[in-house]
């Protein structure tokens, strides 16, 4: 993976030094090749690990793109091949202007320039593999792979956004399009901006759309294998390669398949724990016995999560919550030491064929949609808020009438207590409590899907997947120097999985089961019985027992406390609540504000912004 960035607009007297600092301001690039131009009025330039990266100038116009492009069009595939993906891009958009967007796919990100024109288009690919920032200031665009790259420019003076703070703690993340910095914000997958003359269009130039493809389920189980062996054919490449694997329906069928596709045996890597309800090597075993395969084991320590933290939060260009980043980094250092330098990952397919158990449980709920009117008015909700006995049915009711898609965030920490008693008075001040549920609506409203589970696949795919899971796993991979691949994300698998009958998808109420029938005899008994799980971290549990994690995380408690965000009262009794509640469960918000925290301090210049 690489980095692009630049800026156009007002021209600078150092361009070259600027553009050069904005380039080394990636992360996680340390040994890569740099290309750069300079104009009159801007500068752009590229930095990649992988190949020498290009920038190809063509009478006038200037084009960059990273990551792992494929072409629709066979000419300029041919093109791509023999010249570069620069050149084929170039001259994609002299033949189709923007509609180059269309014949584009795989993981990309993109600028094209106009300078004398004062034009650039910016693009990301469909997934949101590759992501991209930008900000406006006083007419001049700045751009960056990397939010880091923005802020090395001498017009931008950051500036922490309470409003990212608070999307922070309700998502565990900051989705796109806003950021944690006021003025700078990021593409959504498939988003495209145009910039002309000092103004700015956003579109999404691709969606996904959703069908029911009424075939015969044995005709479409057939399909599958026949796209599961396209998409790992085309993640493969001459690097040596191997796989993440947990023993779930996911990695396990792409080791499986990568293993069938491969000359050599193949190198699988798991994660487990020393602790009850959340080891799972048992599973990758199983999965790598019934391939083959070459099993590496690590076993993750709560030493290993002290060590991992501080440089955890310091590669993220925003806080990020996700627990699981620690395991997936160490997953990946492991790999690396190990020679492999490419891991296939089998991010995406809870969330292209309804793996998630909050579908299961939103169809639950969405039954009493299709209750008689009459049935609910006059007996079920009568009785259910009379008698004491029926609490149950009482809080299922009201979830049930609260419509989509905020009754998924029900359970949501912020949600749980008044806002008042979180967060402090003037923090709520400066801050609009239901920005996160206008992010959900609008992206939940712009799917074409008819059915519930559709519309909630087409929500993870942007916030589980693009803002989170892949956020997760492309920066942990890079941190520990691997590259890394998605077979079950690639163009061709989601499209397939979004014509298959969501009745097959989901029978009643059981998650994957198309996926599951179809892949009976391929997959080990164990892993198509196995519940899902995933790379999850017994923090919670560790700062019970574990002295030097349980000092750490109280140390960066007082911390936050002091920075005006939450009331110091919740804290205290957030931290009560895990000693003498649910260990698990308190112990995620704990993580959370402990790398809040930690970002601040590995971000300072920029937390003193605030």
């Amino acid at each position: 993976m690489g980095a692009i960035c630049g800026w156009l607009g007002k021209g600078l007297e150092n361009s070259q030094a600027v553009i050069t600092g904005m380039l080394h301001a990636a992360k996680g690039l340390t040994q890569a090749e740099n290309s750069l131009c300079t104009t009159e009025n801007s500068a752009f330039g590229s930095r990649n690990h992988r190949d020498p990266p290009s920038i190809l100038e063509s009478e006038g116009l200037y084009t960059i793109i990273e990551g792992f492009p494929r072409w629709r069009d066979p000419e300029l595939a041919r093109l791509q091949k023999d010249r570069g993906p620069a050149y084929a891009l170039a001259e994609g958009f002299k033949r189709h202007n923007k509609g180059v967007l269309d014949k584009l796919y795989g993981a990309f990100g993109l600028c094209i320039f106009r300078p004398k024109e004062n034009w650039a288009l910016l693009a990301i690919d469909r997934v949101g593999t590759q992501p991209m920032a930008f900000s406006l200031r006083n007419g001049t665009l700045v751009f960056g792979s990397q939010i880091n790259q923005i802020l090395a420019h001498p017009f931008i003076t950051p500036e922490i956004d309470p409003q990212g703070i608070y999307n922070y703690l309700y998502f565990h993340m900051i989705p796109s399009p806003g950021s944690i910095y006021k003025n700078i914000e990021k593409l959504q997958p498939g988003e495209y901006l145009e910039f002309n003359k000092g103004k700015i269009n956003r579109q999404f130039y691709w969606q996904l759309s959703y069908s029911e493809q009424h075939q015969p389920e044995s005709t479409l189980a057939l399909q599958l294998r026949e796209e599961l062996d396209k998409s790992v054919k085309i993640c493969m490449s001459d690097q040596p390669t191997g796989t993440f694997l947990s023993g779930g329906l996911d990695s396990s069928t792409v080791t499986g398949v990568f293993q069938s596709l491969s000359r050599e045996k193949t190198d699988a890597f798991a994660i487990g724990f020393n602790a009850e309800g959340f080891d799972e090597m048992e599973f990758a075993r199983a999965s790598a016995k019934h391939f083959a395969v070459r099993l590496h084991e690590y076993y993750v320590t709560p030493e290993d999560v002290l060590n991992a933290i501080p440089m955890i939060a310091a590669s993220y260009d925003e806080p990020f919550g996700n627990a699981s980043a620690i395991p997936a980094y160490y997953c990946a250092k492991f790999a690396r030491e190990h020679g492999i330098t490419c891991l296939l990952a089998g991010d995406g397919g809870d969330e292209i064929f309804a793996g998630n158990d909050r579908y299961a449980k939103q169809k639950l709920f969405d039954l009493y949609r299709h209750m008689p009117s009459i049935l609910k008015s006059a007996v079920v909700e009568p009785l259910a808020f009379k008698l004491s006995p029926l609490r149950k049915l009482k809080s299922y009711i009201k979830q049930a009438n609260t419509p989509m898609p905020e009754r998924m965030e029900t359970y949501n920490f912020l949600h749980r207590s008044p806002l008042e008693e979180i967060f402090s008075p003037d923090f709520l001040m400066q801050i609009e409590p239901n920005d996160p549920l206008r992010n959900l609506t609008s992206t939940y409203e712009r799917s074409n899907a008819d059915t519930l589970v559709k519309k909630m696949l087409f929500l993870d795919q942007k916030f589980t997947l693009a803002d989170n899971d892949l956020r997760k796993v492309n920066r942990m991979c890079e941190l520990a120097g691997v590259e890394v691949q998605y077979p079950l994300l690639q163009d061709n698998m989601i499209e397939f999985a979004a014509r298959i009958p969501t009745n097959m998808l989901m029978r009643r109420l059981e998650l994957r089961s198309f996926f599951r029938d179809a892949l009976k005899g391929f997959l080990a008994k164990e892993t198509l019985n196995k519940s899902k799980h995933g790379f999850g971290l017994p923090f919670g549990l560790w700062l019970n027992d574990h002295t030097q994690l349980k000092e750490f995380a109280d140390t960066n408690l007082q911390n936050i406390r002091q920075r005006g965000i939450l009331n110091k009262g919740y804290i205290n009794n957030l931290i009560q609540a895990h000693q003498t509640g649910h260990a698990s469960y308190y112990g995620v918000m704990i993580w959370i504000l402990i790398m809040l925290e930690q970002w601040f301090q590995t971000h300072s210049s920029m937390a003193a912004s605030k």
